[in-house]
């Protein structure tokens, strides 16, 4: 084997050089920023509020490290080298947006329903509501003597009774049976004049046969 490499040419040998490792300088190192913790806390204690909510001008940062104290921090809010940022707003106008467009029935499809019709809107929850409103329309009339108490107690008693769907068809019905009252009680003082009348009439008859009685 040595015999066989020795006699190669020496054009023959497949030279390998070692991997040469290149020295890199390190970077030179950078100017750190001052630290301005001091007045970062000072401002924020003076401005009575966060410290990430204090901007401190970072053209200015050599004078501002030159504060060290609140009398110091005061002057530098003055001159508007040191501000407090405003509240950062969550605004709503996209979600006002998106109800007002609900109300008038967009995006309530079927694919944005979620969950039963009665989970979405119990039918108690509806009853309740129109009891309330039947019941508040029925106290106010009251109230304002437009019906007396038996009539209260009879169109509260059939509100109960789910006789009235909505407020317009139980002023509609509260308007009908008082007409009907009042035509029962015209109807009923025309029969007592008719009867006073008749009364009347008759007592008139008796009174000429006597006198016919009488003459004879």
């Amino acid at each position: 084997f040595w015999l066989k490499c020795a006699s190669r040419p020496p054009s023959d040998r497949v030279f390998r050089p070692h991997r040469v490792r290149r020295c890199f300088r390190p970077a030179p190192p950078r100017p750190r920023p001052m630290s301005m913790k001091l007045q970062k806390r000072l401002a924020a204690d003076v401005k009575k509020c966060g410290r990430n909510r204090i901007w401190l001008d970072p053209n200015e940062s050599n004078e501002i490290s030159m504060a060290n104290s609140r009398f110091n921090v005061r002057k530098l809010i003055k001159d508007g080298l040191i501000i407090r940022k405003a509240v950062k707003m969550h605004s709503r106008s996209r979600v006002r947006k998106n109800l007002e467009a609900k109300r008038k029935g967009r995006h309530t499809g079927i694919g944005k329903r979620r969950g039963t019709r009665e989970a979405r809107m119990p039918t108690k929850v509806l009853w309740m509501r129109r009891q309330r409103v039947l019941r508040r329309l029925l106290r106010k009339y009251r109230q304002q003597k437009k019906i007396d108490k038996h009539l209260y107690h009879f169109f509260y008693v059939h509100a109960k009774g789910n006789a009235y769907k909505n407020k317009r068809v139980l002023v509609e019905a509260i308007h009908n049976r008082k007409a009907e009252k009042v035509k029962a009680k015209a109807l009923q003082e025309q029969m007592e004049a008719r009867k006073e009348k008749a009364k009347l009439l008759k007592a008139k008859k008796v009174a000429k046969r006597e006198e016919k009685v009488e003459g004879k």
